[in-house]
């Protein structure tokens, strides 16, 4: 697997979607929208066999529910720098 050029600043996360089509990859970009704020995609073949990549940032910092909910019950204790 292909190392990142470089590491997303603290709270963002760098998404790659892989679809037979780019109807099923826009869809997938749509649900990570509705939960994280969101760049827009950019789109590319996803190689000699056919298909679909996009690539889009997510901030895990401004999100809604569901995500919020989720975020905070997987946190391990302190991982925010409070005791819990």
């Amino acid at each position: 697997m292909q190392q990142p050029e470089h590491t997303p600043s603290e709270g963002h996360a760098d998404v790659r979607i892989v679809a037979a089509s780019p109807d099923v990859a826009r869809r997938v970009a749509e649900v990570l929208r509705r939960c994280f704020d969101a760049t827009e995609q950019r789109s590319y073949p996803a190689g000699a066999g056919g298909g679909t990549r996009l690539e889009l940032v997510v901030d895990t910092t401004r999100t809604a529910e569901p995500a919020r909910s989720w975020l905070e019950s997987s946190r391990s204790p302190g991982a925010d720098g409070r005791s819990g």
